[in-house]
């Protein structure tokens, strides 16, 4: 209790990885198509995050391994190792590849929102420098390899964001009772499946959970600090989650308009709240941005590593030359402004069917009495996951269905 901050973990990292740019702009349309009535689907979006953290992060303290490691160990060898070892590489490594440009890209357009657009024209050629800078941040970051200093940063850049957007959400002003309401009573206005399952797929990362069980043996070493990494990943992911409900917030004093993005919600809030609200907007999606930047590669490496048995540790060759290539990647995608959709569409599809295969696996591990002990799951805890799993099964065949324009 002297020292808090002490206690304070990897939660801060998780947190910070599922608000990234795409979670910001599904809620920005949330709030502005439906107002404070899904906010109840990021309430169910917060308690399934803390549950499958829980496990990730207890599995990895118990065993101070990475789940991917855990998973080479405890699947009987054969087929089925092999296909959920590669459909694990395939969504984790392939997938935070694609979408490493997108969270530069929603750095970028963080600090656009700020003033300047970056933009350098050198005759037909043209190069946002934002993304080289944002891409310099991250890769000397990445390069100390130094746990400790990843988590004063996340913490501090987790801040950042709270408080921004935070204030931002306060300066509309929101009608309290109808902001409760919405939080806790179910509601389906017309049209709003779709969004209740986005708003809940884009909290439950299944990046996140090999980053938690990879980061957790990075802090604690002993089974008796369960109940600290307990405590880091409860108060981690309710924040995070808040800080996700106020851009829902934010984007409600916006109801019916035409506004498509964080960017436009900063430009449109700006004529009713004053500056400090395009400000607090700029400053939340790029703290978002970033560290999204940061964690997808660190994520990929862990898991490379893990299944693919390279190295050990975060200065290991084969792990930084993993995160560096998705880096170099991300910041080529975002500076020229290419999207390559068909390797999109692959990872859209690969962490559609690793959703529910991970979180299928996680139940087993965490009732596993010869890896976990007395740590396995309770009988409450079962209950519980068991619901998620279906939930998540919902969210992996949205994803499938969607990218093969069937919904």
């Amino acid at each position: 209790m002297r020292n808090p901050l002490k206690n304070i973990g990897p939660g801060a990292l998780v947190a910070a990885a599922f608000i990234g740019p795409g979670t910001v702009t599904v809620c920005t349309l949330a709030g502005i198509q439906f107002g404070f009535a899904l906010l109840w689907a990021m309430t169910l979006s917060i308690i399934a995050t803390v549950v499958l953290q829980e496990t990730s992060a207890r599995i990895g303290l118990v065993t101070q391994k990475g789940l991917s490691q855990v998973l080479r160990a405890q699947l009987p060898d054969g087929i089925l190792r092999k296909f959920i070892l590669g459909l694990v590489l395939a969504a984790i490594v392939i997938g935070n590849a694609a979408y490493e440009g997108g969270n530069i890209s929603g750095g970028v357009l963080g600090l656009q929102a700020l003033g300047n657009n970056g933009v350098l024209n050198m005759g037909s050629f043209s190069i946002n420098w934002y993304s080289l800078l944002i891409g310099a941040i991250a890769f000397v970051l990445l390069f100390i390899g130094n746990y400790k200093v990843l988590e004063k940063v996340f913490l501090i850049m987790v801040i950042l964001m709270s408080v921004s957007f935070v204030v931002t959400a306060i300066l509309t002003k929101p009608d309290l009772l109808a902001l409760l309401k919405g939080s806790l009573i179910p509601s389906f206005p017309d049209g709003s499946i779709l969004m209740i399952v986005a708003l809940v797929g884009t909290t439950v990362v299944p990046y996140n959970l090999f980053l938690h069980a990879s980061l957790v043996n990075q802090k604690w070493k002993n089974k008796k600090d369960l109940p600290a990494a307990r405590r880091d990943t409860i108060v981690a992911v309710i924040l995070g989650g808040l800080v996700s409900m106020c851009v829902i917030v934010a984007a409600s004093a916006l109801n019916g308009s035409a506004v498509t993005g964080a960017t436009g919600l900063a430009q449109s809030l700006e004529p009713l709240y004053g500056s400090a609200a395009r400000y607090c907007i700029g400053l939340g999606l790029f703290a978002a941005g970033i560290t999204s930047a940061i964690t997808a590669p660190l994520a990929a490496a862990y898991v490379a590593q893990g299944c693919l048995k390279l190295g050990e540790g975060l200065k290991s060759t084969y792990f930084r030359m993993t995160w560096m290539i998705i880096l170099i990647l991300g910041v080529g995608l975002a500076a020229f402004g290419i999207k390559p959709v068909e390797v999109i569409q692959f990872a859209q599809v690969a962490n559609g069917i690793l959703l529910p295969v991970i979180a299928g696996i996680l139940i087993w591990l965490a009732n596993r009495s010869e890896l976990l002990g007395s740590y396995r799951n309770s009988k409450l805890k079962n209950t519980i996951s068991i619901f998620i799993l279906v939930v998540t099964v919902i969210l992996g065949g949205r994803a499938i269905l969607n990218v093969f324009g069937l919904i």
